[in-house]
């Protein structure tokens, strides 16, 4: 029987300062003490992984805890699962020196890192702390060669590469990674001409979310891009990805959702492009994506910031599959 993992998005920023448009109101500044319970509470539950947000400013108040150092704090309290960012911004740090901070992290984890990694997308944190902000397909042509980078710091004992945006010569990473032959690499993005087919030469896990429809289109089109490279599409562990709000009642679920969904977007297209529902409902459209092959199910954080959330979704959902 395969596998289903589930995992979430700590909330590391205070999502009450939400971007305009949306209608998130009325929670609570996140501190680190809220994340570390969360994280905390999911290991007990058996979650598989939690991940932290890289982005340097959040929302209109701009408060946003920093991703790597919550890692790094998380490695050292925790025992069982898993950590990564979803997703790091390939930008924000030369891939060398990501390789070798994702290296240092595995080793103290005990093999526990997973490498969450896109282009980047919002341009406000870019220009606030004046780091280059290219065009799409610059940014995921830096990507792609970023991850060659870190393959090769990861696996060589020294490893040069020429590129167009990076290069380095004879550079040592040591320890490797304790993960063998390197930590699994997700890549975050749906783009259908560029970033799916980054995924199809570099991910061992894709990230994209959508209603069922949209997912399976996508999920087609990385097949297709995987024939183009000469590469087994079953070697791309399917992630899906998105917000899952549950609630016992419909009255509570009515409440929740309303509170959550942003303002422009309908409610109909809202619930087909995440998992919103009572228990048998969310089970129900979780195995849909199940039969659609997705065995990781990356859950976004917003509607998770109380521990009875986490335990609905355990002792109903997962228990189950």
């Amino acid at each position: 029987m395969q596998l289903i993992k589930f995992s979430f998005v700590l909330p590391t920023w205070d999502w009450r300062t939400s971007p305009r448009g949306s209608n998130i109101e009325g929670g609570r500044p996140v501190a680190y003490e809220v994340v570390k319970n969360l994280a905390l509470t999911a290991e007990r539950l058996g979650y598989h992984s939690v991940f932290s947000n890289d982005h340097l400013v959040r929302g209109e108040g701009g408060y946003i805890l920093e991703g790597w150092t919550v890692l790094s704090a998380l490695a050292a309290i925790t025992t069982r699962i898993r950590l990564g960012n979803l997703v790091l911004c390939n930008a924000f740090r030369y891939p060398q020196l990501l390789a070798k901070m994702s290296s240092t992290l595995d080793v103290i984890s005990g093999g526990r890192f997973e490498l969450g990694i896109g282009s980047g997308w919002l341009a406000d944190e870019f220009t606030q702390y004046d780091i280059p902000f290219p065009k799409p397909a610059v940014r995921i042509a830096q990507l792609r060669e970023a991850l060659d980078v870190i393959k090769r710091m990861w696996t060589l004992d020294r490893a040069s590469f020429q590129g167009t945006y990076y290069t380095i010569r004879d550079a040592i990473c040591e320890p490797k990674p304790v993960q063998k032959p390197h930590p699994p690499i997700m890549v975050g993005g749906g783009g259908e001409q560029l970033t799916l087919r980054v995924v199809a030469e570099c991910a061992d896990i894709c990230n994209f979310g959508g209603s069922p429809a949209a997912y399976a289109r996508k999920r087609d089109i990385l097949r297709q891009h995987c024939k183009r490279v000469g590469r087994s599409f079953d070697e791309i562990e399917l992630s899906w990805t998105g917000d899952f709000i549950i609630a016992a009642s419909k009255d509570a679920l009515a409440k929740k959702t309303q509170r959550i969904k942003p303002k422009r977007m309908a409610m109909e297209d809202y619930v087909q492009a995440n998992i919103v529902g009572t228990p048998e409902v969310c089970l129900r459209k979780v195995e849909e994506y199940v039969d659609m092959g997705v065995t990781y199910f990356t859950i976004t954080g917003f509607s998770l910031l109380q521990e009875p959330e986490l335990e609905l979704i355990a002792e109903t959902v997962m228990s189950r599959l």
